[in-house]
């Protein structure tokens, strides 16, 4: 019985280390910036670089959850999106969790749906629990692949 118990909280936990990605990417998707804020660590840092390299643009490190949001938001205002979360493996240890997991995220210009960008980036996230919630330490972001037009990121 006790480690079924055991299973039990384990199973709960990687639940809700995915639920805190489910967060991230619905708060973009929604423009719901107090549902992305609920997804990070006040001194979260979030690192878009490797992905946006690829797509051929600069993109800085973001520190801090307001200025991860203010970023987040800002940047996305005038982009439609869609994000789609696959492939969780999570692993905890403690109060502490790392997950991988693959994020299709579509995008389109709000006044021009003709044109997107779709990347599917590879999320590599470490997360803490705070009071019996998952939040977001540190995302790292690379693309595995994309296709469309990159401008829709940079032209707005």
């Amino acid at each position: 019985m006790k480690n079924q118990i055991i299973n039990f909280q384990e199973t709960a936990d990687k639940f809700a280390v995915v639920e805190t990605l489910y967060r991230f990417a619905a708060g973009i998707d929604l423009r719901d910036s107090n549902l992305l804020a609920s997804a990070f660590a006040k001194d979260a840092i979030s690192d878009f670089g490797p992905a946006a390299r690829k797509a051929g643009f600069e993109y800085p490190v973001l520190e801090g959850r307001v200025a991860i949001v203010a970023a987040l938001t800002g940047s996305l205002s005038k982009i439609d999106t869609t994000h789609s979360v696959s492939n969780p493996r999570v692993f905890i240890n403690g109060d502490k969790a790392v997950m991988d997991a693959l994020v299709e995220a579509q995008h389109l210009p709000s006044n021009d749906h003709s044109r997107h960008y779709l990347m599917k980036n590879r999320y590599d996230v470490e997360l803490i629990r705070q009071e019996d919630v998952w939040i977001i330490q540190r995302v790292t972001i690379d693309n595995v692949w994309r296709s469309g037009d990159p401008s829709v990121l940079t032209d707005i």
